[in-house]
C-alpha cells in the first residue's frame, strides 16, 4: 500500500465505516467498536477492515454477525463517498492485536516479578544453584561413586589382522 492514492483510499473508507457504525448501523447485536486500520489492495477491489470490540467473547461475535449482514449496506455507503467506479469489497476481520498486546504486558509482568525475587534472593545471599559450583575430586569410598570396581583403565583388544583367504 505505498501507492498515496490507495492510502487516501483506505483512509476515507476507514472513516466512513467508524462513522456507519456510530450513525446509521442500528443493530443490537453490534457492540462497543473500534475500527483499527484499513487495508486496501493495489487494485482497489479488496478492501480489509480490521475491528476490536470492547467486551466479551458474546459481543464479539454479536458483532461478528451484525458487521456481516450490515455490509451491503456500508459498501454501498462507502461507493456513494468515493465516487469510484469499481467500490471494493469489504471484509471485516477482527483484529486479535489488543488481545496479544494484553498477553505480551502480562508475560512482562510475570518476568518483571520473577527478576525482582531473583534479585532479593541475591540480595539475601542466596545461591541460584549450589554454594560453591567448582567440581571437586571424588574421594575413595565415595557413597555417589557407582562405579568402584574402575580402577583399571579400559583395555581395548588388539585389531585382528586380515586374512588372506
Amino acid at each position: 500500500m505505498s501507492n498515496p492514492r490507495v492510502r487516501k483510499i483506505a483512509d476515507r473508507i476507514k472513516v466512513i465505516v467508524a462513522e456507519m457504525l456510530e450513525r446509521r448501523i442500528k443493530d443490537p447485536r453490534l457492540g462497543f467498536v473500534t475500527i483499527t486500520d484499513v487495508r486496501v489492495s493495489g487494485d482497489t477491489l479488496q478492501a480489509s477492515i480490521f475491528y476490536t470490540v470492547l467486551g466479551a467473547d458474546e459481543d464479539l461475535e454479536g458483532t461478528a454477525a451484525a458487521l456481516a449482514s450490515a455490509k451491503g449496506l456500508i459498501r454501498s455507503e462507502v461507493g456513494k463517498q468515493l465516487g469510484m467506479r469499481h467500490v471494493p469489497t469489504l471484509d471485516f476481520i477482527h483484529d486479535a492485536l489488543p488481545e496479544t498486546a494484553r498477553q505480551i504486558d502480562d508475560l512482562l509482568e510475570r518476568v518483571r516479578a520473577a527478576d525482582a525475587a531473583a534479585a532479593e534472593s541475591v540480595r539475601a545471599g542466596a545461591y541460584a544453584g549450589e554454594p560453591d559450583p567448582y567440581k571437586k575430586p571424588r574421594e575413595i569410598g565415595d557413597p555417589d561413586d557407582l562405579d568402584d570396581d574402575v580402577d583399571e583403565p579400559f583395555e581395548t583388544p588388539p585389531p585382528s589382522a586380515p586374512q588372506d583367504t
